[in-house]
């Protein structure tokens, strides 16, 4: 898999692997089970522990168990304490880290969080805090009255980094004080497989937007100050390549070269390393055949050795079980076990049984696993929680409980919204509807005065709730439009009767009575495999309403929610208008209200390139085989079926429309050539040629036109999101620096800097510049600082 990740000069080698999947009676050399990994830097409170702890107290703190395990009825959303399941649990098992719940009051969290501290504190020995984990994955998620924000695939389409760091800074202000200390977030996968039910929680496609999202709410989330005296960890998942499954489907098996690993998948990650990220959840499925969870060369080799990672990599839910149950790279969870604290997992989410600690305690009586290793790992996980300050404040709060729900941070979840909705279409500008043409506007569709769907999976319970559940606050697009506009007769129907069935007749009647009609269609909640799909194709029975809206003849405008992009290349062309709503959160509604009756002006750019028929996705960064097929080279017959096939793309990477119009001009650059280190300056001017205010995100781009390896037809390398006044025009930097821009990895990661010519693209503009004196000297890995508020190639 992934090649000879060490180069020759380091010192780290590693003996053979056949212990790791040979049967129990074969293994012998426990040396093996060390070499390779790498200590970091623990405290003298970190030593002391250590040294005192016998070692089922050390195996304790390597183990995560759910909520169900200590609450009252094995739910979840549970979230009482059981004082007679939790004892046993910290008393025979030591068992250091408990995670995840679903919304409830913040007067309950807090409840239960001093609860669950006080009894681990007393009943452990060495009175050792619990470090507990949550998902809240687009702000405080699992906290009743919190601010929801978009989830990342909107963040990644206003680029504009702030929305990712406010994020963060909301989740940490309104869970911190109630015992939430790690936070799985932020999702740092990239999001290329159009079809993966997780899209919507990656920044998008490309690795710059996910390096300079990812690294922005990793430094908020951990550096904030306003929570003081506690810290907050993030958790950036799933290392890596998880997102790129070769059927779509989750948790399943990924093809992806070492190359590509290196240049596509790496970054994101190693921008949040660089950014003091304090621990990793590992990708569920496999690589080229290799289940993650049992890769030395990826949890080892890799991420500590070749990219300097430090902290906790903890596994996803149940995730050693798979290695036997679903993988079968293990003959049983023992030797799962061994493969995944081999490779070099710290803690195992087990979640629902003590068996782990069984388990590995045998391992190290039978000389398999050394307690050395086993110190790495509690070691790692014990200096997580005093980086944390968790031994001094292990106890929640409850005097800070009215920042949660503050109005100020639900006002930033609608500002957030609004940068995020794109706008696909606008045939003859039928938006803005003005409210003076439109007295009667109906609003149909499964999102139409739907709450869950603009919020998505994550959101109060893993699966989302039901629609009652949701706060009545929340506008939806249909109540969101009434308020917009109150001197509008605004109304919805239903398309389907009380048994389910299509009842069409019904909208037809209220289309013809409408000056306008808003569908809103698109995916109901979903996350993981629950959102598995082998077709993307929007479902028949929304397709045949919007051809019945259409067929009425008045002014329509489709709306798409979800996750993923639902494909609507039957029904694109009869309406004037497209919205990608994606899922934008509380403030959802009211931003594609605002942004319909044209109050906002759109600045949204898609984050990932939209497919136009459901067999094909194609990121923006292919290369130049994608798209490119003469047909004319296959001899006689094809010279009637026209010399290429037609773009099998709806709309690209970057696109998005506004009410304003911007014009780039005057692209220079200050040299044609660029030799050795020398940074060239790149500069164009940028004019609001319309007659109302917007932002616009530039971005630049750059296309290697020849490499050694096959290069992308262009990479995203600098981008940055700014407001203009009508007739407003500004010139914009770009200062491309050969290291960080120009060069690439090949399969062991070393960066390739080569002679050749480059094609520089911002707009509509685009300059050609050569570049020579590739023999100067290359950084050997992707490290390396990325901007706060505007982007850079790490």
């Amino acid at each position: 898999m992934l090649g000879a990740l060490l180069s020759a000069g380091q010192s780290c080698q590693r003996a053979s692997t056949s212990a790791a999947i040979a049967p129990a009676t074969t293994v012998t050399a426990a040396a093996q089970s060390t070499t390779g990994f790498k200590s970091a830097p623990v405290s003298e409170r970190v030593r002391t522990l250590l040294a005192q702890m016998t070692l089922e107290e050390k195996i304790g703190q390597m183990t995560q168990l759910a909520n169900t395990t200590i609450n009252n009825t094995g739910q979840q959303k549970d979230i009482t304490l059981d004082s007679a399941k939790l004892i046993p649990l910290i008393k025979q098992f030591h068992i250091g880290s408990f995670l995840n719940g679903e919304a409830v009051a913040p007067a309950q969290w807090a409840a239960y969080s001093a609860a669950l501290q006080r009894i681990a504190m007393r009943e452990s020995r060495l009175h050792i805090p619990i470090i507990y984990g949550i998902d809240h994955m687009h702000g405080a998620s699992y906290v009743s009255g919190a601010a929801i924000f978009p989830h990342n695939l909107n963040l990644g389409a206003t680029f504009n980094p702030e929305f990712s760091r406010q994020a963060a800074r909301a989740t940490v202000l309104e869970s911190a004080d109630l015992g939430h200390h790690w936070v799985f977030a932020p999702v740092l996968d990239l999001g290329v497989n159009a079809q993966w039910p997780r899209l919507y929680e990656t920044y998008g496609e490309d690795p710059l937007v996910a390096s300079v999202m990812g690294a922005a709410y990793v430094r908020e989330l951990q550096e904030n100050k306003e929570i003081a005296p506690y810290k907050v960890a993030a958790c950036g998942k799933h290392f890596l390549g998880y997102s790129d499954p070769r059927t779509g489907w989750d948790r399943t098996v990924a093809e992806i070269s070492d190359q590509r690993i290196e240049e596509f998948f790496r970054p994101s990650f190693q921008a949040a390393i660089d950014s003091g990220l304090k621990s990793i959840m590992i990708n569920s499925g496999q690589i080229n055949g290799e289940p993650v969870h049992a890769s030395r060369r990826i949890l080892t080799d890799l991420l500590r050795t070749k990219m300097g990672f430090q902290g906790v990599a903890v596994t996803d839910w149940e995730d050693i079980i798979r290695l036997v149950r679903i993988q079968k790279v293990a003959a049983n969870e023992k030797e799962a076990t061994f493969m995944a604290i081999d490779a070099g997992v710290d803690m195992a989410m087990t979640p629902y049984t003590t068996t782990f600690c069984t388990l590995i305690k045998e391992l190290v009586k039978e000389g398999r696993l050394t307690e050395e290793r086993i110190n790495l790992s509690a070691g790692r996980i014990l200096q997580l929680k005093d980086d944390l300050g968790l031994f001094d404040n292990p106890m929640p709060r409850t005097d800070r409980l009215s920042r949660i729900g503050d109005p100020a941070l639900k006002q930033q979840t609608v500002e957030a919204a609004r940068e995020s909705i794109v706008l696909l279409k606008n045939t003859d500008n039928i938006l803005p509807l003005s409210a003076s043409k439109v007295k009667r506007l109906l609003v149909v569709g499964p999102s139409a005065d739907s709450r869950a769907n603009l919020a998505g999976g994550w959101t109060l319970a893993w699966q989302g709730r039901p629609e009652d559940a949701y706060p009545k606050e929340v506008l939806t697009i249909y109540a969101a439009l009434k308020k917009e506009y109150p001197n509008t007769q605004v109304e919805t129907v239903a398309y389907r009767d009380a048994k389910g069935a299509l009842a069409l007749a019904g909208v037809t009647a209220a289309a013809r009575r409408a000056d306008a009609v808003i569908m809103a269609l698109g995916e109901r909640p979903y996350t993981e495999g629950l959102g598995n799909t082998s077709d993307l194709t929007l479902p028949e029975d929304q397709l045949q309403l919007a051809r019945a809206v259409q067929a009425v003849g008045k002014p329509s405008v489709i709306v798409v929610i979800g996750g993923r992009p639902s494909i609507i290349r039957g029904i694109a062309e009869g309406s004037g208008g497209i919205l990608w709503g994606g899922l934008p959160g509380f403030g959802g509604g009211q931003a594609i209200a605002e942004i319909i009756s044209g109050k906002v002006n759109p600045s949204g750019k898609l984050p990932f390139t939209y497919p136009q028929f459901a067999g094909h996705f194609s990121p923006y960064h292919h290369d130049n085989n994608e798209n490119s097929l003469e047909l004319s080279d296959f001899g006689a017959g094809f010279e009637n079926r026209g010399a290429k096939y037609k773009p099998s793309m709806l709309t690209e990477f970057g696109q998005g429309l506004s009410y304003t119009t911007f014009r780039y001009s005057d692209l220079s650059l200050a040299d044609t050539v660029l030799s050795g280190n020398t940074t060239l300056r790149a500069t164009v001017r940028v004019t609001n040629t319309g007659a109302r205010a917007g932002k616009e995100a530039s971005l630049w781009f750059l296309t290697d036109e020849v490499g050694r390896i096959t290069r992308p037809v262009r990479l995203l390398k600098h981008f940055e999101k700014s407001d203009f006044k009508a007739g407003e025009s500004r010139e914009l930097v770009f200062e491309i620096q050969p290291q960080r821009d120009l060069t690439y990895p090949d399969s062991d990661g070393r960066r390739l800097l080569e002679d050749g010519y480059f094609t520089l693209r911002v707009g509509d503009q685009l300059k050609r510049f050569r570049y020579t004196g590739a023999t100067a000297q290359v950084p050997t890995s992707l490290g390396g600082a990325t901007g706060a508020t505007k982007g850079s190639a790490p």
